[in-house]
């Protein structure tokens, strides 16, 4: 009998905060896939996570004041 080796994929992503803030005030999440991300100067790597909420809330101990991107991290814009 042959085993059968199963991989775990790892659907996990890299999640970046903006540490420059939006005219509005909030610091912007982004993931490692989006566009806007490569027109970001001051960016900071959040970690790896399985969703934009579990990005958010490391964020959240960061800066007071955040919100997901509108392309990127849809679920976790707010405004």
């Amino acid at each position: 009998l042959k085993s059968k080796i199963t991989k775990k994929m790892n659907t996990n992503k890299k999640y970046y905060i903006n540490r420059n803030s939006q005219v509005t005030g909030e610091f912007e999440v982004h993931r490692e896939d989006c566009t806007y991300i490569f027109f970001i100067e001051d960016a900071l790597c959040l970690g790896e996570f399985s969703s934009c909420e579990e990005a958010m809330s490391v964020a959240r101990r960061l800066y007071p004041n955040v919100d997901g991107c509108a392309f990127c991290c849809r679920r976790c814009h707010t405004r």
